[in-house]
This record gives C-alpha cells, structure tokens and sequence, in this order.
C-alpha cells in the first residue's frame, strides 16, 4: 500500500499541520503540531477507559502534545463504563474535555444527547486523506463527524504457540473447516486445540461477529448490526450453528463448555501461552499478543504468532474491528485546546509515538509501519490498513449497551448461554431478537 510520508505534506496542509488552522483562513491558531507553546498554561482533560500500560502507552502521545503546544494533559480513568461517568461529570460540572469512547454506539448516543462538538475543518480534511471511508463513517452522526479514532483494534486474529502447531505438524489453516479439523490434529497431539474466554461475554460476540461477517457477508452484517435485520433471520441460525460446531466438540476446548465458562480473557490467553499450557491457539484481537509478552515473557513472532481468521463457508476471510475514537466535549472547560488535541491525534507524528511503544495499531493510512517494534505487528496493520472500506466495525460496540455491552445481560449472556448449551441455534437466536428488540425500542 502507498503510504505518504509526512516530509512530502506541501501547501494548506503542511500549513496547517505546523500552524493550526487559521494558516488556511480557518479559525483560531492551534499549535497541534507546530511546537510554538502557543497554548502554554492551558489544560487539557482527557477521560478514557485505558489504565495500566495502555494508559502509561497513551500518556506518552499526550506528553509529545504538550511537547508541542505547552498545553499540560490531565488523564483520568473512566473504568468500562464511560457513558455513565461522562454523563455524571457533565450533569456535576466537571465535563472533561476529550473523551476517547470505545463504542459507536456510546459516541452516537453523546453526539444526539447533545454533547459533541464537530471536529475542526483540520481533522476532517486529515480523516479524508489519511483513513478508509469506513472509520469517517463510525465517527459521524447524521452526517456530521465527531470522533476521530486514534486507536484500531484487529479483532480478526487466531494466536497460536508455534510450538504446538510444529509438533502436531498444523500449518495454520485459511478456512473454518480447516481450522476444527487442525484444532482435532492438535488435540491428538496432546493439547487441547483452542482456549476460550467464555467467562468474558465479549469474547463470544466476537467469535459469532468473525463467523457471521464472513459467512453472512458485509450488508447482512451492517444489517443485523443496526438492527434492520432480525436475530432470527435464517443467517443468524446458520452462524450460531456453525460456531456451535466449535462448542460442543468436547475435544477441541480446554477444560470443555465449563472450563471455558470459568476462564476469563487473560487466562485463556495463559492456557496457551503461560507456563503450563493446556492449548494451541486462542481466539481474540491483536491485544493478546501484549499479554503474551508482557505477562508471560513470550517472544512475539517467535513464541506466539498469528493467522488471519479463516473463511466460513466460500465467504471472504473477515476483518472485525473494534477502536476508540476522539470525541470534544461542548462542556469542557478548554474545548479548543481539546480540538488541537485532537488535531494532533489525526498526524501520524502522533500515532508514531504509541507504535513505537507497543500495544497499539492505528487505522491512519499515512503511519509508516516501520513505527511498529516487530514484525508480527506490522503484519496486523498491514492487515488491517489494507482491509480498506471491507472493515467492519465490533457489532457489539454498534449495539445499545444494554444489548451489546453488559456484563450478565444480553448478547454478553445469551451467548455465554449458547456455549454452556450449543444444542438450539434458533432458541438462542429468537431470545436475541427478544433482549435485542427491548434494547434497540429504549
């Protein structure tokens, strides 16, 4: 893929990248990339989900801004549940000025709540340039964009310990039936095949999201997605059914249906890659890797590899992605050094710092992927960068939370039901059109 390094920006946008806008006529100077302190004494809030090393990770970016402009950054964790907490900081006063929002359904309901402001004619003409259409589209609301996603998860990515591949002799496998017959192959050698975090209920819409994108395909996915199609259409059947094919094979889940209702998503990603493992391969986003190496010392692209998730029934390999998107607030109390933080957050210069501290892919097509510390995770963001316009968005993330992202409740449940009981697809897919029909009504 082309990419267009920064030193080869000319007129109005290298302009604006080293003044702000109002090098082109448009608004007041920001100093987002210019290095001018132009908003020295300023401070900008920014609340988040991300604590421990994604949050040290992410610091770093803020301290390059403030590097830059002079603006001091003030980070504060919002735990999982951002809508609640953004939404009492609003009514108490205390709005922060950015929030990164890790669902498109939170950042479509601040955006009718309200709460938004549309982001400067600068990190629009940057989203133009530098993004597939597609995360222009999960950042804008009724035609207006309001979220800049500064970071992409590949959700589209089975992780293995090459180890217990090489032994079983497995090549990884490029579509689903050869995936269950690899993962028998492996469990005749001695392990179990896959590991599932059934004990987390995102995992498992995770795994039916990768099934059904592929073997479904984009306009039912972006159907079912916004409700427009039915949970109990035939499609849904057919996809339940053929992820029931992985959960009721007792030989292919560590620990079975119950050990994997018991195992969360840092353990299953110990059962393959801790110091005792019990499987092969484990299902999730390009994020396990950081666990393998953090927690458990594992070499990435030597310990612990991945192969894109394989195709489903003659449909196209899938590329689910999840992300967290920029949004300002109306009611922060600096909310244009909040949009120049937000320009910033749109250069490469910025998504730079984080690749190079691991943890992190960035949909930003101007990135050089020599900013990512390996190998493997160049390879993830080629993947994902490459994927364009055929990305499709977590469906769960898309969904109201009280369907797509409550713990003990709706989708999270229900699937988590399905695995302790595979035997009824259509059971399974009429009780989610019932709590996805409630949710989507509220």
């Amino acid at each position: 893929m082309m990419r267009r390094p920064t030193t080869l920006l000319t007129g109005c946008t290298a302009l604006v990248l080293a003044l702000g806008a109002a090098a082109c006529g448009g608004g007041d100077p920001v100093a987002a990339g210019g290095g001018d302190h132009a908003l020295g004494g300023q401070t900008v809030t920014v609340a988040g989900v991300w604590s421990g090393s994604e949050q040290k990770n992410f610091q770093k970016v803020l301290d390059a801004f403030s590097e830059k402009t002079g603006a001091k950054t003030q980070f504060v964790s919002t735990g999982d549940n951002v809508s609640t907490v953004v939404g009492s900081k609003i009514e108490g006063g205390n709005a922060p000025d950015v929030v990164m929002v890790p669902q498109v359904g939170v950042l479509q309901q601040f955006a009718k709540s309200g709460w938004l402001k549309p982001l400067s004619p600068t990190v629009r003409k940057a989203v133009d340039g530098d993004y597939a259409s597609v995360w222009k589209n999960y950042g804008s609301v009724d035609g207006s964009l309001y979220g800049l996603y500064f970071k992409a998860a590949h959700k589209s990515t089975v992780w293995y310990s090459p180890d217990a591949l090489a032994q079983a002799g497995v090549k990884p496998p490029a579509t689903y039936d050869a995936l269950l017959k690899a993962g028998h192959t492996v469990s005749d050698s001695g392990l179990a095949a896959f590991s599932v975090a059934g004990q987390d209920g995102w995992t498992l819409t995770d795994w039916f999201e990768n099934v059904y994108l592929s073997q479904a395909g984009p306009e039912k996915y972006d159907a079912l997605a916004a409700h427009k199609l039915p949970w109990t259409d035939a499609s849904v059947v057919r996809a339940l059914g053929t992820l029931g094919q992985l959960f009721k094979d007792k030989q292919l889940i560590a620990g079975g249906r119950n050990g994997a209702l018991s195992t969360d998503f840092p353990g299953s990603v110990e059962k393959v890659f801790g110091p005792k493992p019990e499987a092969g391969m484990v299902y999730e986003g390009d994020f396990v890797a950081g666990v393998a190496k953090d927690q458990f010392g594992r070499a990435i692209g030597q310990d612990a590899n991945f192969f894109p998730f394989p195709a489903v029934d003659g449909g196209k390999a899938p590329v689910v992605s999840g992300g967290d998107a920029a949004v300002v607030l109306k009611d922060g109390k600096n909310t244009k050094a909040g949009m120049a933080l937000l320009e910033y957050l749109a250069t490469p210069e910025a998504a730079a710092v984080w690749a190079k501290a691991g943890g992190f892919l960035s949909p930003n097509k101007a990135l050089d992927l020599a900013s990512y510390g390996d190998d493997v995770t160049r390879a993830t963001a080629r993947s994902l960068v490459g994927a364009g316009d055929s990305v499709r968005f977590d469906m769960s993330d898309q969904a109201p939370a009280a369907f797509g992202g409550t713990k003990g409740a709706g989708e999270w449940k229900l699937l988590q039901d399905f695995l302790r009981d595979p035997s009824d697809p259509k059971g399974t897919a009429a009780r989610l059109e019932a709590a996805a029909a409630k949710a989507y009504k509220g």
